[in-house]
C-alpha cells in the first residue's frame, strides 16, 4: 500500500493537488452536492451511511466534473477546435454540457444502443453526435477519424489525468462534509472516479478505506485485483449500464493500490437498492448510482469480518439518469 507521502509525490496521474486545483478551476459551474442521511437505512444496514448524492449534479451524475475539468483545463488554441470523446452515457452530456459553457464544439461518437435518455442529453447541451458500432474499436476509430478531420482534443471518458483530477473533487466536498466518515464505497467501472476519489481521500486520511462496488456480470476490476493485472471480459451483462467499460492504463495503478476490496453484487440487488433509494431516500438514482448501497447491504460486506469496523461509510450516489422504459420492463420480467 502506498503511504501518504508516496502519494502526493505524482506516482499516479493524478494528485491532491491537480484535485485542489480542479476544485478551484470548476467550482464556479458545478454544484456542491448535498449529503443525505437516514435513520432507516441506517437501521436495515447496521451502520451510519451518508449518501453523496451526485445523481444531483449538473447533467444528472458526477461526471460533469472532470469534464468541467477538462474543457477548461484547455488552453484558447486547443479550445477553438473542440474536443471528442466517445461514450455511451452521463460523460458524453457532461462534456456536451461543459463545452457549451465555454462556447466551443463536443463531437461525441455515440454507440448504436445507448440509453434513449443519455442521447437526449447530449441532444438537450448541444454535443453533435456522431454514431458508431457498440464495439470499442468501432468507438475508438471513428473518434480518431474526428479528431484528424477537425483537430479536436480527445477527452477519454475516465483514462485522462483531467478527469480523474475533477472526480476526486467529489471527496474533497464529502470529506468536508462528513469528516467522520472511515470508509467511502465507490462506483467501479473505467476506475475515474474511483482513482480520485481514494487519492484525494488517501491524502486527506491515509487510515481511510476505499471499496469498489462493482456488478457481477461485469466483474473485470475484481479479477484485475485477484490477479494483478487488468482483466477484460469478453462481454458484459448488467443492468447498470455506466458500469461496463474496462479500468485503463491510468486508473490501473490506483485501483491497484489504493483500493482496498471489490464488492460484487447482483443486478437483483442493484434493483432492491433502487427501490430504497426510491422508497426511503426520495432520489431517483440510476442502478450503476445505487450499487454502493447494493454493495453495503450485501452478505458478501455484512459478513465479511475485515469490515465489521466500518461504521460509518459514504456512499457515492453517482448518478440519476435512467431509462425508465428499460427499467420498466426489467420490473415486469
Amino acid at each position: 500500500m502506498e503511504t501518504k507521502s508516496q502519494i502526493s509525490e505524482g506516482n499516479y496521474a493524478a494528485d491532491i493537488s491537480s484535485i485542489r486545483e480542479a476544485q478551484l478551476r470548476i467550482s464556479p459551474f458545478i454544484h456542491k452536492t448535498p449529503v443525505l442521511t437516514s435513520d432507516s437505512l441506517n437501521g436495515i444496514s447496521g451502520r451510519n451511511l451518508f449518501f453523496k448524492c451526485e445523481c444531483y449534479q449538473k447533467g444528472g451524475a458526477f461526471k460533469f466534473r472532470g469534464a468541467c475539468n477538462a474543457i477548461f483545463s484547455l488552453n484558447d488554441d486547443q479550445a477553438t477546435k473542440g474536443v471528442v470523446t466517445h461514450s455511451s452515457g452521463n460523460h458524453a452530456a457532461a462534456l456536451s454540457l461543459a463545452a457549451k459553457l465555454r462556447g466551443i464544439p463536443a463531437y461525441i461518437v455515440i454507440p448504436k444502443n445507448a440509453p434513449k435518455c443519455k442521447v437526449e442529453n447530449v441532444v438537450r447541451y448541444g454535443g453533435k453526435i456522431i454514431w458508431s458500432e457498440s464495439s470499442m474499436h468501432s468507438r475508438e476509430s471513428i473518434a480518431a477519424n474526428v479528431m484528424q478531420e477537425t483537430g479536436a482534443v480527445l477527452v477519454h471518458p475516465y483514462n485522462d489525468g483531467r478527469i480523474i483530477s475533477g472526480q476526486g473533487t467529489v471527496s474533497l466536498e464529502l470529506l468536508e462534509q462528513a469528516p467522520q466518515i472511515d470508509t467511502i464505497i465507490v462506483p467501479i467501472s473505467g476506475g475515474g472516479l474511483i482513482s480520485g476519489v481514494a487519492l484525494a481521500a488517501k491524502a486527506i486520511n491515509p487510515s481511510i478505506r476505499i471499496l469498489a462496488a462493482e456488478p457481477k456480470g461485469a466483474n473485470d476490476a475484481a479479477l484485475s485485483k485477484a490477479a494483478g493485472e487488468i482483466i477484460t471480459l469478453p462481454e458484459t451483462n448488467t443492468i447498470a449500464d455506466g458500469l461496463r467499460a474496462f479500468l485503463g492504463s491510468m486508473t490501473w495503478p490506483v485501483v491497484r493500490d489504493l483500493v482496498d476490496d471489490v464488492i460484487t453484487v447482483e443486478d437483483t440487488e442493484i434493483m432492491e437498492a433502487m427501490k430504497l433509494c426510491y422508497e426511503i431516500l426520495k432520489v431517483a438514482v440510476e442502478p450503476s448510482g445505487a450499487i454502493g448501497l447494493a454493495a453495503v447491504l450485501s452478505d458478501r460486506f455484512q459478513k465479511n469480518p475485515d469490515w465489521n469496523n466500518c461504521s460509518s461509510i459514504g456512499i457515492i450516489l453517482s448518478g440519476g439518469n435512467v431509462d425508465l422504459g428499460v427499467l420498466w420492463d426489467s420490473y415486469k420480467q
